[in-house]
């Protein structure tokens, strides 16, 4: 049996814990996977997994196999993206990660032209709000919104990220509209289950203001929460690439728009610059001038 797709169905197991999964993934049945494992298992004469009805977990011998796996498979991608330059022409699989909200409102059209201009490239991206282990998901690039990025990850600004606060026009006229930061005390307010949940801080010139909000409806992911904020739901803290659009149209207002909240920036990061394949270089100078040409910061509300 080819060890190399072996070795992949292994790391794909042991990633996902799963063995149907990993048949849906690599399109092939649930007997093969297994007996690519029994094989990997076999050749090296060690088991790599337990196996319960419930779960698939890692032995000792499997952790070290995985990392090796890994390695390998990443330098198989390394060599066919460095062979194919000869024609000029990039190839292979990166894989990204994101979150939902900023896949949904930028990343997925830039990555669409990318791909147009790079045609024998495969992306495969992971909309996710979980900070995954770049290593270990075998993750090539990860687009992420903070204020101060993991420091043993390379990072590179690819923008600015700002945030207001935003609520439906219905919510206001039965609520009242917030004058001062410490009227949104007296509001229903939606926040994120992960940061920021408790704790909004504000700023106007040299005035800073922190309110603690009691978020009676929480979320981990932007768009669930401009969607309940576009239902009436209370007075929402939402990105500018996202709020933006029904700012314009005026199915949301800005909330106390003197106000400004604190800015983040978007990153594109990754474990390592050594050994950066030419197709994870490409992508990453795309991006800084995709965002650099999309007017996505400016906010225009109607109040």
């Amino acid at each position: 049996m080819d060890r190399l797709t072996a070795m992949q169905v292994f790391v794909e197991v042991a990633t996902s814990g799963s063995f149907s999964a990993t048949a849906d993934k690599l399109d092939m049945s649930r007997a093969m996977v297994t007996r690519y494992v029994g094989e990997m298992e076999r050749w090296l004469a060690a088991r790599l997994l337990q196996r319960t009805t419930r779960s698939v977990t890692l032995t000792d011998a499997g952790e070290n196999c995985l990392r090796r796996c890994q390695q390998m498979l990443a330098l198989m991608e390394n060599v066919e993206e460095e062979t194919s330059e000869h024609d000029g022409e990039l190839r292979g699989q990166l894989r990204l990660t994101c979150s939902v909200s900023l896949c949904y409102a930028q990343l997925a059209a830039a990555i669409v032209d990318f791909l147009r201009l790079h045609p024998q490239l495969k992306i495969d991206l992971n909309a996710s709000e979980s900070a995954l282990n770049l290593v270990e998901a075998r993750i090539d690039l990860a687009i992420r919104i903070s204020a101060a990025p993991d420091p043993i990850l390379i990072g590179r600004i690819l923008a600015p990220c700002s945030s207001v606060l935003v609520a439906s026009p219905a919510y206001l006229a039965s609520h009242g509209i917030p004058q001062m930061p410490a009227d949104l005390t007296t509001h229903r307010c939606v926040s994120y289950a992960n940061f920021g949940k408790s704790i909004w801080k504000l700023s106007r010139g040299e005035e800073s203001a922190q309110v603690s909000i009691g978020g009676y409806f929480s979320a981990n992911e932007a768009t669930t929460l401009l969607q309940g904020c576009l239902a009436g739901g209370g007075i929402a803290l939402q990105p500018t690439f996202l709020a933006n659009p029904y700012l314009r149209d005026g199915r949301l207002q800005q909330v106390l728009p003197e106000w400004r909240l604190p800015e983040m920036s978007i990153y594109a990061l990754y474990p390592s610059r050594k050994h950066l394949s030419p197709a994870v270089r490409a992508l990453l100078d795309f991006l800084v001038e995709w965002f650099a040409l999309v007017p996505w910061q400016d906010t225009e509300s109607k109040t």
